[in-house]
């Protein structure tokens, strides 16, 4: 319930609820709606929302020329879509009915940008968006919202901690897209967050889940526990191009085993394979059959590469690995870290990385711009240089 008086003045920024501006108004309270200064794009995936929404998914996914080439792509791609939608809803209806990745991005754009108006008041008011590259609200909509809503100075941030042109890059191209389709200029000073690998409070997020679960193992196992760092495989057609994704992840997973005193013995394994071609591997599941043969039946499984919850953590590790490949091999403890999810600590990296980011000044990384050795897609070129020559004043 909402007490205010008569007459009584407020100020929100765009973020507020709408129901609370409406009940103000009906109390005959002014309402001054400032419009947001500095827009933030969280750029991430995606995941269906309802099983009614997976095959425009995976259509949407396997027409993404950046993410993979196909041989004659606008027909091989609707019919792998098609063949593959029921096994995905399968899949979906076990960890609930579909996607938690909306809920999860929300709670922490919420946290984000609270604690950015603190931080940074020279910038606030903060709104952030949410853009995913395969479902609602896609990317494209998302810009949309943000120049309606008159914002200044506009932060391209993904949340993919680790760079690959496959993921970040593709969401990138969508921005560059969206305006070299329109043949129209930003209305918005754009730069974007484009990596973030080795982020001290990230870092830290993973230490401290580890930890967590390591105490959950029988204390007599506990030294022997086996980490595995998880991440999504990439084909190694795309990784033989000089995509940087497996040096970053590898970067990640050192840090965090620093924090840790490297209190066990780990490795970096791969997951989510598709198709017949090579992917980069040891991939996860052989990983986990070939410990067990060797006598390692304690393991932790820790997505490095996933800061949020969504199929790859709910239905993969957790069911296909943790339970019925558990089962198979003979595991005697096999756990996952949790992902990062809601935890504080992370929305407190996530405005960090922003506030640093605003403060430098810098349209994007150095790394940015720098195209991979042996590309093949000319869109990233331009996307580089359309972030690398924005004017931030």
């Amino acid at each position: 319930c909402l007490f205010f008086q008569e007459n009584q003045a407020m100020t929100l920024n765009e973020t507020a609820d709408s129901s609370w501006v409406l009940k103000a108004q009906c109390r005959g309270i002014r309402v001054q709606v400032v419009k947001p200064k500095t827009g933030i794009l969280m750029l991430n995936m995606g995941g269906p929302e309802k099983l009614a929404d997976v095959h425009d998914f995976l259509l949407r996914l396997f027409m993404d020329t950046d993410l993979m080439k196909l041989p004659v792509q606008n027909k091989l791609g609707p019919f792998i879509a098609k063949r593959r939608t029921p096994k995905i809803q399968e899949q979906y209806s076990k960890i609930g009915g579909g996607s938690p990745i909306k809920h999860w991005t929300s709670m922490q754009g919420e946290g984000m940008v609270k604690l950015l108006d603190k931080m940074s008041p020279e910038t606030a008011p903060h709104k952030f968006y949410i853009g995913f590259r395969y479902v609602n609200p896609l990317t494209e909509e998302a810009i949309e919202e943000m120049e309606k809503d008159g914002v200044e100075r506009a932060v391209a941030f993904t949340q993919y901690p680790q760079y690959s042109c496959s993921t970040t890059g593709s969401s990138l191209n969508a921005i560059y897209r969206y305006y070299s389709n329109r043949g129209d200029r930003p209305k918005m000073r754009w730069s974007v967050i484009d990596r973030w690998p080795t982020h001290p409070l990230l870092v830290e997020c993973f230490a401290e889940h580890i930890s967590n679960e390591l105490l959950k193992f029988p204390e007599a196992k506990r030294d022997d526990v086996v980490i595995l760092f998880s991440a999504h495989s990439l084909p190694l057609s795309v990784v033989n191009r000089g995509d940087p994704y497996p040096q970053e992840v590898g970067a990640t997973v050192q840090r965090v085993m620093e924090r840790l005193g490297h209190c066990n013995p780990y490795r970096l394994v791969w997951q989510s394979r598709v198709g017949p071609m090579a992917w980069l591997g040891p991939q996860t599941d052989e990983v986990i059959k070939g410990l067990c043969e060797r006598g390692k039946k304690n393991i932790l499984l820790v997505p490095i590469a996933f800061t949020s919850d969504h199929i790859e953590t709910l239905h993969e590790l957790d069911i296909e690995y943790g339970q019925v490949l558990g089962e198979e091999c003979g595991v005697e403890n096999i756990r996952r870290a949790e992902s990062l999810n809601g935890n504080p600590l992370f929305m407190k990296a996530l405005a960090d990385l922003v506030q640093s980011h605003l403060k430098s000044n810098e349209p994007c990384s150095r790394q940015l711009t720098l195209r991979c050795p042996l590309c093949t897609n000319p869109t990233c070129g331009e996307t580089k240089a359309f972030f690398a020559n924005q004017k931030l004043s």
